[in-house]
């Protein structure tokens, strides 16, 4: 505990020189919480700027600008029957107003923040390791530069360029591992080693093991999602669903504050049908950037879960372009007569939103849902971040064209089908649950022990989503400790 105080006490000095304040998980869902000065101060900051005062925007209430921006309502967008081919309302999240574009900022906060203000992760000469299949490490190397820490991004070869020059510019150190989105275990070999070589330089942030992540979707998402229902329903509404990609389980956590509110509704977790490890316990390689898998997280509730779905990376990619090339968009407008404005901002889904997108739309017809009934989701980017793969498309593919744009739109969204889905038992879900052995105990140091309280403790992950409180007691001390937050108030 000395040594831990020690390093707390570097933290403390650290922030205090680079004049650093957290916020809270409560000031993340709420950001009328914030103090007005540091609102003020936030009107000449850019939303991707390298300021310490940008985690108070790690929210999805942040005005949908990119300079000097305020807090509003949550960020969102309802997709109309028009375009879905559903009755069911769907409701997209849009992750692109937080800085980076995208809400990883927010999965990273939680499990960076609980070392550094507990004395486990010393900023003065560690570096947070960010093993990641893209967003991931680029929040946590954003969150690293504001709260005063050197990075380490460790990501698949295959990624898209723009992560790598956009990690480059924050100054992080970066190595490209074997492969593509699915391959996670070259990444996890790939830690292995530089802990090795570095010993306790280096911290492992691993996103798919680190509850801070769920957390921070419990906490901030959930409620989120939950606001937005409210501010939409009538009378026959319902809460009907949430469909969300694996990835590393982290917004997954929000389902679990979910289903306090709501436990009769549905959740659903998607993958790529070219990867199908829930599905079929199976392998292999996919290009639906962002939810990297072939494992089970650690971090994933599936007691939670009431169904699998898998999403055809095809049918996603010539979504992506119908979305975003001009024959694409004109066809919409003009055929389809879906509203020009609402077409202008289908580029706030990237290449998972859209997997998440068309999830919604399987659970939607799996379910025969109709108006009365909301199905909730995230855009966790933009297109930002993939221009590489449409001009990528372009050269191997050709010119996408009006022919293209209808087929499409009838194939791929109109023609979504229930196929390739498992509505999940007891014995489906514990299969699912214990393709954990084999990455986490086997291969990553875990206890069958805890894998087992994971499945018949009762109180196992209430117990981990029941600390935001403390956690947020334990930021407002560290802020008194540093003394930054006084200037403010």
């Amino acid at each position: 505990m000395k040594n831990r105080e020690k390093v707390l006490e570097n933290t403390i000095s650290r922030c205090k020189e680079k004049h650093i304040i957290i916020p809270t998980y409560k000031q993340m869902k709420n950001p009328e919480l914030i103090p007005d000065k540091i609102k003020d101060k936030l009107k000449n900051i850019g939303l991707w700027d390298l300021n310490s005062l940008n985690l108070f925007r790690i929210t999805w209430k942040n005005e949908p600008v990119k300079f000097g921006g305020g807090f509003g309502n949550v960020n969102f967008l309802e997709l109309p029957p028009e375009l879905t081919g559903v009755k069911a309302r769907i409701i997209v999240l849009i992750g692109k107003y937080f800085p980076t574009g995208a809400h990883k900022v927010g999965a990273t906060f939680g499990p960076l923040v609980e070392k550094l203000i507990s004395g486990r992760f010393d900023p003065t000469r560690q570096k947070a390791l960010w093993p990641s299949t893209g967003n991931y490490c680029r929040g946590g190397a954003y969150d690293s530069y504001l709260l005063g820490c050197q990075s380490i991004a460790v990501l698949p070869e295959g990624m898209s360029k723009e992560r790598f020059e956009w990690l480059k510019e924050v100054g992080s150190e970066v190595f490209a591992t074997p492969g593509t989105e699915s391959n996670v275990k070259e990444i996890y070999d790939k830690v292995k080693e530089l802990i090795a070589e570095r010993g306790d330089e280096i911290v492992n942030l691993n996103q798919f093991e680190e509850f801070g992540n769920p957390l921070w979707h419990y906490a901030v998402t959930g409620p989120a999602m939950d606001e937005v229902y409210q501010s939409l329903k009538t009378g026959k509404s319902k809460f009907a669903a949430v469909f969300l990609t694996q990835g590393s389980a982290g917004t997954l956590g929000s389902t679990d504050y979910l289903r306090e509110l709501y436990p009769d509704y549905k959740v659903c977790a998607g993958e790529a049908l070219q990867c199908p490890t829930l599905l079929q316990n199976g392998y292999g390689e996919h290009r639906i950037e962002g939810i990297g898998d072939k494992h089970v997280p650690w971090i994933h509730n599936i007691k939670n879960m009431d169904m699998v779905a898998g999403i055809d990376d095809n049918a996603n990619i010539r979504i992506m372009r119908l979305f975003n090339e001009e024959a694409g968009k004109n066809y919409l407008k003009n055929e389809i007569k879906i509203d020009p404005e609402l077409v202008d901002k289908l580029n706030l889904f990237g290449i998972s939103s859209i997997a998440n997108i068309m999830g919604a739309i399987k659970m939607a017809k799996y379910y025969e849902m109709d108006a009365d009934d909301f199905i909730f989701t995230v855009a966790t980017d933009s297109m930002e971040m993939y221009q590489s793969r449409i001009k990528e498309e372009n050269e191997v593919n050709g010119k996408f064209d009006n022919r293209m744009a209808a087929v499409s739109f009838e194939a791929d969204i109109m023609g979504l089908n229930i196929d390739h889905i498992i509505e999940m038992n007891y014995y489906e879900k514990k299969r699912m649950h214990n393709l954990k052995y084999f990455t986490w105990i086997e291969q990553q140091g875990k206890t069958v022990e805890e894998l087992n309280a994971q499945w018949y403790d009762k109180d196992y992950w209430k117990n981990h989503y029941s600390l935001v409180d403390e956690w947020d007691e334990k930021i407002n001390e560290f802020n008194e400790r540093t003394g930054v937050l006084k200037e403010y108030l």
